[in-house]
Protein backbone atom coordinates (compact mmCIF):
# COMPACT_ATOMS: atom_id res chain seq x y z
CA UNK A 1 0.00 0.00 0.00
CA UNK A 2 1.30 3.45 -0.54
CA UNK A 3 0.51 6.32 1.15
CA UNK A 4 -1.54 8.02 -1.79
CA UNK A 5 -3.22 4.79 -2.77
CA UNK A 6 -3.90 2.27 -0.09
CA UNK A 7 -4.86 0.16 -2.75
CA UNK A 8 -1.50 0.43 -4.37
CA UNK A 9 1.10 -2.31 -3.21
CA UNK A 10 4.22 -0.15 -1.70
CA UNK A 11 7.51 0.17 -3.78
CA UNK A 12 10.43 0.22 -1.78
CA UNK A 13 12.64 3.53 -2.40
CA UNK A 14 15.85 1.55 -3.57
CA UNK A 15 13.62 0.45 -6.73
CA UNK A 16 11.96 4.13 -6.88
CA UNK A 17 15.76 5.88 -6.82
CA UNK A 18 17.16 2.95 -9.25
CA UNK A 19 14.09 4.07 -11.58
CA UNK A 20 15.11 7.56 -11.23
CA UNK A 21 18.93 6.33 -12.03
CA UNK A 22 17.39 4.91 -15.52
CA UNK A 23 15.25 7.68 -16.50
CA UNK A 24 17.79 9.99 -16.08
CA UNK A 25 20.32 8.03 -18.24
CA UNK A 26 17.83 7.36 -20.54
CA UNK A 27 17.74 11.26 -20.70
CA UNK A 28 21.13 12.10 -20.82
CA UNK A 29 22.16 9.10 -23.28
CA UNK A 30 19.72 10.03 -25.86
CA UNK A 31 19.49 13.60 -24.85
CA UNK A 32 23.10 14.42 -26.01
CA UNK A 33 23.20 12.12 -28.29
CA UNK A 34 19.85 12.51 -30.13
CA UNK A 35 19.12 16.00 -29.61
CA UNK A 36 22.80 16.69 -30.51
CA UNK A 37 22.60 14.97 -34.04
CA UNK A 38 19.02 16.85 -34.72
CA UNK A 39 20.61 20.36 -33.45
CA UNK A 40 23.63 19.73 -35.32
CA UNK A 41 23.31 17.17 -37.93
CA UNK A 42 21.01 19.34 -40.30
CA UNK A 43 21.90 17.51 -43.46
CA UNK A 44 18.85 15.89 -45.50
CA UNK A 45 17.86 12.25 -43.72
CA UNK A 46 15.60 10.07 -45.03
CA UNK A 47 11.85 10.34 -43.34
CA UNK A 48 12.29 7.25 -41.43
CA UNK A 49 15.19 8.33 -39.65
CA UNK A 50 13.85 11.98 -39.23
CA UNK A 51 10.64 9.49 -37.34
CA UNK A 52 12.83 7.71 -34.85
CA UNK A 53 15.43 10.57 -34.08
CA UNK A 54 12.12 13.01 -32.91
CA UNK A 55 10.23 10.27 -31.11
CA UNK A 56 13.50 9.18 -29.06
CA UNK A 57 14.05 12.88 -28.72
CA UNK A 58 11.09 13.17 -27.04
CA UNK A 59 11.41 9.93 -25.20
CA UNK A 60 15.00 11.72 -23.75
CA UNK A 61 12.71 14.85 -22.46
CA UNK A 62 9.89 12.66 -21.07
CA UNK A 63 12.89 10.24 -19.36
CA UNK A 64 13.28 13.72 -17.49
CA UNK A 65 9.90 14.27 -16.09
CA UNK A 66 10.40 10.77 -15.11
CA UNK A 67 13.19 11.47 -12.75
CA UNK A 68 10.71 13.55 -10.75
CA UNK A 69 7.44 11.25 -11.06
CA UNK A 70 9.09 7.79 -11.67
CA UNK A 71 5.95 5.63 -10.73
CA UNK A 72 3.60 7.83 -13.14
CA UNK A 73 5.68 7.85 -15.92
CA UNK A 74 6.78 3.58 -15.34
CA UNK A 75 4.96 3.16 -18.80
CA UNK A 76 7.23 5.09 -20.52
CA UNK A 77 10.17 2.66 -19.30
CA UNK A 78 7.41 -0.57 -20.25
CA UNK A 79 7.92 1.78 -23.70
CA UNK A 80 11.53 1.08 -23.99
CA UNK A 81 11.56 -2.33 -22.34
CA UNK A 82 8.68 -3.33 -25.32
CA UNK A 83 10.63 -1.25 -27.86
CA UNK A 84 14.14 -2.99 -27.22
CA UNK A 85 13.08 -6.32 -26.51
CA UNK A 86 10.84 -6.58 -29.97
CA UNK A 87 14.05 -5.51 -31.92
CA UNK A 88 17.00 -8.01 -30.22
CA UNK A 89 14.02 -11.03 -30.44
CA UNK A 90 12.32 -10.22 -33.66
CA UNK A 91 15.47 -8.89 -35.71
CA UNK A 92 18.70 -9.07 -34.22
CA UNK A 93 18.76 -13.01 -32.92
CA UNK A 94 17.61 -13.92 -36.12
CA UNK A 95 19.80 -12.20 -38.16
CA UNK A 96 22.26 -14.01 -35.51
CA UNK A 97 21.75 -17.46 -35.78
CA UNK A 98 21.38 -17.35 -39.61
CA UNK A 99 24.92 -15.36 -39.14
CA UNK A 100 23.76 -12.03 -40.49
CA UNK A 101 24.42 -9.19 -38.70
CA UNK A 102 24.98 -6.18 -40.28
CA UNK A 103 27.46 -3.57 -38.70
CA UNK A 104 24.47 -0.94 -37.86
CA UNK A 105 22.46 -3.54 -36.82
CA UNK A 106 24.97 -5.02 -34.12
CA UNK A 107 25.46 -1.09 -33.10
CA UNK A 108 22.04 -0.89 -31.53
CA UNK A 109 22.22 -4.47 -29.95
CA UNK A 110 24.38 -2.49 -28.00
CA UNK A 111 22.85 0.04 -27.57
CA UNK A 112 19.42 -2.26 -26.44
CA UNK A 113 21.08 -4.75 -24.66
CA UNK A 114 21.28 -2.58 -21.48
CA UNK A 115 17.38 -2.80 -20.94
CA UNK A 116 17.90 -6.43 -19.17
CA UNK A 117 18.39 -4.24 -16.37
CA UNK A 118 14.67 -2.74 -16.20
CA UNK A 119 13.51 -5.87 -16.15
CA UNK A 120 14.61 -6.24 -12.35
CA UNK A 121 14.05 -2.97 -11.74
CA UNK A 122 10.47 -2.27 -12.67
CA UNK A 123 8.29 -2.35 -10.03
CA UNK A 124 6.01 -5.31 -11.82
CA UNK A 125 3.42 -5.70 -9.03
CA UNK A 126 2.51 -2.63 -8.76
CA UNK A 127 2.67 -1.87 -12.70
CA UNK A 128 0.28 -4.41 -12.74
CA UNK A 129 -1.99 -3.20 -9.96
CA UNK A 130 -1.87 0.44 -11.29
CA UNK A 131 -2.64 -0.39 -15.29
CA UNK A 132 -4.42 -3.92 -15.00
CA UNK A 133 -6.38 -4.12 -11.63
CA UNK A 134 -7.31 -0.69 -10.95
CA UNK A 135 -10.68 0.68 -12.78
CA UNK A 136 -10.08 2.35 -15.80
CA UNK A 137 -10.73 6.40 -15.96
CA UNK A 138 -14.66 6.85 -17.08
CA UNK A 139 -15.37 6.89 -20.35
CA UNK A 140 -18.37 9.73 -20.18
CA UNK A 141 -19.46 12.05 -17.36
CA UNK A 142 -21.77 10.34 -14.79
CA UNK A 143 -25.04 11.39 -14.33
Amino acid sequence: MTATNPTLPSVPMWRIHALRFLFLLMAVVMGTGVWGQMLFQPEPWPSSRIIAKTMLGALAVMSLLAVRYPLQMLPLMVFEIIWKTTFILLFFVPAWLKGAVPPDMQILFWECIGIIVAYFIVPWRYFWVRYFNQPAEPWRKAG
